[in-house]
């Protein structure tokens, strides 16, 4: 299975948004973290542990908190890919980038994963 046939719709926000604004739109979507875009690349994401970590701080930038070295996937990637790329990193999301343009084009998450676990490669349980 590619990574394209289940990959949810990314929120991207800019960089310059305060923590407290993003904290409301992951509220009120009901989602765990916020890919960070300048000029329609990715160059950050936000989860809402770095928001919870930085509570005290809300009217800072949320640039000033979020995690730069984005690791991403193809949407022609294939779903064994995704899996492995999060254990080995020990990362919950992974914003999903169109390998021509660079551009954002949907996320996939540990929960997605799990969703579709009979679709894995039994070998990536058992190698």
């Amino acid at each position: 299975m590619k990574v394209k046939e289940m990959m949810n719709k990314a929120v991207a926000i800019e960089h310059n948004i305060t923590l407290k604004e993003a904290a409301k739109i992951m509220s009120s979507r009901n989602i765990g973290c916020l890919v960070i875009i300048r000029n329609g690349k990715v160059v950050g994401i936000v989860t809402e542990r770095d928001i919870m970590r930085n509570i005290s701080n809300l009217n800072e930038k949320i640039s000033s908190i979020m995690a730069r070295k984005v690791i991403t996937i193809s949407p022609d990637d294939d779903i064994d890919d995704a899996a492995l790329l999060m254990t080995k990193h020990k990362i919950r999301r992974l914003p999903v980038v169109d390998s021509e343009s660079g551009e954002l084009v949907g996320i996939i998450t540990s929960t997605d994963l799990i969703a579709h676990s009979e679709d894995i490669s039994e070998e990536f349980f058992f190698d």
